[in-house]
């Protein structure tokens, strides 16, 4: 019986939220296993290979806890290889502050770091896990996410819907008085729109009400751009397919990115959603 094994390596830093992701993919079917030491990973593989179940779906978690372990990681890889058993690597990573915030609130001991300072911890670990980051098919920056937009990011990841396009696209509404996201393909300034801000009725609600995207879609210059933008986009997605791009964050800014790029984030998903896999965030609506 011809099977199909799906290996999943979660990996990352201490409280980036490996705990989170593994509970993600149990939900999605994945045989899940916390901790298993490295030397451990193509003896389970191939013990798993002699089961009954024609689809395996497993998902490990490998991180430093695995201590003098951890360094035989990279040759279980190749044994995977060798196996004929391919393999993905999610590797979860956040800003150092958020990392200490995080073990300050449930109180536990970095691993790295049971009676020393944490801040210190976290930059030894950042040394050890550079090269597996460097190997990562997928990373995923935990700083400001929300454990409802951590389990969009995995899906979209993982899960093709096997939409029209292979191609996954990640909207994303932001305001330049917060910063740019760096991590942003093509980005989109809409400041120049009228701003709902300036309308007290409209000004506690955001982009996603009907309320204000009739607001800022009513006007002629908004149904002007409206058009134009959908064009390029709709021009450009395809042409990103033909070079091979697998992943696109298109990024929409407002100046506190609550109104108007909330509200073409918005619009521009709906667009887009008959054709391919997208993931909408909102990074500053609620701020």
């Amino acid at each position: 019986m011809e099977k199909n094994m799906e290996v999943v390596i979660v990996t990352g830093m201490s409280g980036a939220g490996k705990s989170e992701t593994i509970k993600i993919l149990e939900d999605l079917g994945f045989f899940c296993v916390d901790n298993l030491p490295p030397v451990l990973i193509s003896k389970f593989a191939q013990l798993y290979q002699h089961s009954k179940n024609k689809e395996m779906q497993i998902a490990l978690v490998i991180d430093i806890r695995g201590r003098d372990f951890f360094g035989s990681l990279f040759e279980e890889l190749i044994t995977l290889e060798e196996m004929g058993i391919s393999y993905k690597i999610i590797f979860l990573e956040a800003e150092t502050e958020a990392l200490i915030n995080r073990f300050k609130q449930t109180r536990r001991r970095h691993p790295l770091a049971p009676e020393g300072r944490i801040s210190e911890a976290i930059n030894v670990e950042r040394g050890k896990l550079e090269r597996l980051r460097n190997r990562a098919n997928i990373i995923i920056n935990t700083t400001k996410l929300k454990p409802k937009e951590l389990k969009e990011k995995v899906r979209d990841k993982l899960i093709s819907d096997k939409k029209e396009m292979d191609l996954s696209i990640s909207i994303l509404s932001f305001g330049f008085k917060y910063g740019v996201p760096v991590d942003a393909d093509l980005m989109f300034d809409v400041r120049f729109l009228p701003n709902p801000h300036y309308i007290d009725e409209l000004r506690p609600l955001t982009g996603e009400t009907k309320e204000v995207q009739d607001y800022v879609l009513k006007w002629p210059i908004t149904k002007q751009f409206k058009v134009k933008l959908f064009d390029l986009i709709n021009f450009l997605l395809p042409e990103y397919i033909k070079e091979g791009k697998s992943h696109l964050t298109i990024a929409i800014g407002c100046t506190g990115g609550k109104h108007r790029s909330v509200t073409f984030a918005e619009k521009l998903y709906e667009e887009l959603e008959e054709k391919y896999n997208l993931l909408l965030e909102h990074r500053d609506s609620d701020k």
